[in-house]
């Protein structure tokens, strides 16, 4: 078994680790065929299963786009409006697990054995993390959340006819108190974008990584179950878990593709007039998905690595710019005073029943929590590709701190600035524009706007291609068996089809379609998550005896 994952780029345990006696071997279930020139090394049936269900689904949006926006519109509130509870309380529950395994011995054990170092110093490290905590997510919501939030807290409460909250206020607003919305609305943000995602990540990577570099088993969300299934994971429980990690992935990538695609048409048009809609959107969904086909056939090195590093310099320089030109010691004082709301407000934000908020719980944390969910078959991938030889407390420690700190400084430059124009020279048309303009409507009132807006829809377009390159060698690697050395032919199989998705669901009702399969996709995939959770403390146990 070692050899053989050695051979598939996953490097066998070091010093004492406790690997699973299994007769299984990475790709026994995989067809390899060729299509014309093109070689294929897919799993049987996890592949066949996703790409003729997707095809099925695209096929459907693009041929009734009436009804299905019809259906899509009415599905997103029904599940958040009837299963935010459930989405609240599981998020609450990977937090305590994540914080749990800090202070307990399992904290001990090490990734890839116990001799096993890391691969990367703590600053390559770091900046891989960082990479991972940005995205398409923190361009559109870094201005818009902390002045929605602010807004509709200044707004107060306000009430129907049958006495429920009509706001979209977190918790009881703070009507009318500008120094208390302000707090309230950053705390509301830094909720979203702090411990509670980044413990979905985490929970993922330590499980990809504790059983694939630990215990030997393929590098697929199906591995870490083989503590409750046994050798059933490689039968049909097993195929239907990667099955949903598959549709999670690619729909929470779709819906991430669409509000890069809305952010960058709406700047666009900030900048050079071009037409607003759905054909401006499809064109540059297309654009930029021909793009990310050239990066995945340069593969990991020559691909998303160059374009995450392009990224990382251009997000540092826009953030950094910010910081000078905008209210600079209101921004430090804020990012502190911040923090200090969120730890005051973290209790009632994350309670998930008896809720009065119904607008923000629902529209907002529900919808969150399911978008993180679908992400983290992705990004838990990618994160524990790069933390073998840390032990998983250090791991803990650092995918929760260091990625929810670089959020919340981005959420705090940027929506604090925002916040700040309104507050202090009455700036109106920030808090007048649509979700997707008030990035470029902040950056109009700093110097050289038309410079920055348009480092603002490159780096859009940016993290659209290394979002789409990277969701497409994630979802390839599951779809091949846990192969990571599977044929490119595959992988522009699944960019091409993540960029039509992204098309039909916009054309098949635009953004609340794509919202509404990410809580469809993320709902089942939480069950998954949290029996991951119940697979991970048995195998850090068998750890410790071993």
């Amino acid at each position: 078994m070692a050899d053989e994952t050695t051979n598939q780029g996953i490097p066998e345990p070091e010093g004492t680790a406790e690997i699973i006696d299994t007769d299984y071997t990475i790709g026994q279930d995989n067809i390899e065929t060729t299509v014309g020139p093109f070689g294929l090394d897919v799993h049987n049936p996890v592949f066949l299963i996703s790409g003729l269900s997707i095809v099925a689904f695209v096929f459907y949006a693009l041929a009734l786009p009436e009804q299905s926006a019809d259906i899509f519109g009415s599905l997103r509130p029904y599940l958040t409006s009837t299963f935010d509870w459930f989405f609240l309380g599981a998020a609450n529950i990977f937090v305590l697990f994540c914080l749990l395994l800090i202070v307990l011995p399992l904290g001990k054990v090490r990734l890839g054995g116990a001799d096993a170092t890391p691969d990367y110093s703590y600053i390559g490290w770091f900046a891989m993390l960082f990479a991972a905590g940005m995205g398409i997510g923190l361009m559109f919501y870094g201005v818009s959340e902390p002045m929605s939030h602010y807004s509709t807290s200044m707004g107060g409460i306000a009430t129907g006819e049958d006495g429920a909250r009509t706001d979209w206020a977190p918790l009881g607003a703070a009507a009318g108190d500008q120094a208390a919305s302000v707090r309230l609305g950053m705390a509301a943000t830094i909720f979203h974008w702090g411990l509670h995602p980044w413990a979905i990540y985490a929970v993922v990577a330590l499980a990809l990584a504790l059983f694939s570099y630990n215990k030997g088993l393929p590098l697929t969300i199906r591995s870490a179950f083989y503590p409750i299934l046994g050798e059933r994971v490689w039968g049909w429980p097993g195929h239907t878990i990667d099955v949903l990690a598959v549709f999670a992935t690619l729909f929470g990538l779709a819906t991430s593709l669409g509000f890069g695609a809305t952010q960058a048409n709406a700047g666009l048009n900030e900048l050079f007039d071009i037409p607003v809609g759905s054909t401006t959107e499809v064109v540059l969904i297309t654009g930029i998905t021909a793009i990310a086909l050239i990066s995945v056939i340069r593969g990991l090195d020559g691909g998303v690595k160059v374009l995450s590093e392009i990224n990382m310099g251009l997000a540092a320089l826009l953030l950094l710019f910010v910081l000078i030109a905008g209210p600079t010691i209101a921004i430090l004082t804020g990012f502190v005073d911040s923090l200090a709301a969120y730890i005051q407000y973290l209790p009632a934000l994350s309670n998930p029943i008896g809720r009065e908020d119904t607008n923000f719980s629902q529209g907002w944390t529900a919808f969150y929590w399911a978008w993180w969910i679908s992400w983290s078959p992705f990004v838990g991938m990618f994160i524990a590709r790069v933390s073998r030889g840390r032990t998983v407390r250090e791991f803990i420690i650092c995918v929760l701190l260091i990625p929810s700190m670089v959020c919340v400084l981005w959420m705090s430059v940027f929506g604090g600035t925002a916040i700040q124009q309104v507050i202090q020279d009455g700036v109106t048309t920030v808090t007048e524009a649509p979700l997707e303009l008030k990035l470029f409507k902040m950056l109009a009132e700093l110097p050289l706007a038309s410079i920055t807006s348009f480092l603002g829809i490159i780096l859009v377009v940016v993290f659209f291609v290394t979002s789409s390159d990277s969701g497409s060698l994630v979802i390839d690697t599951i779809t091949a068996g846990g192969k990571v050395d599977a044929p490119v032919p595959q992988r522009v199989f699944w960019c091409v089809f993540e960029g039509a998705v992204a098309i039909a669901l916009l054309i098949g009702g635009g953004l609340a379609s794509l919202q509404a399969m990410v809580i469809s996709t993320g709902l089942p995939f939480t069950v998954v998550l949290l029996l991951m959770c119940w697979a991970i403390w048995r195998g850090l146990i068998a750890e410790t005896r071993a």
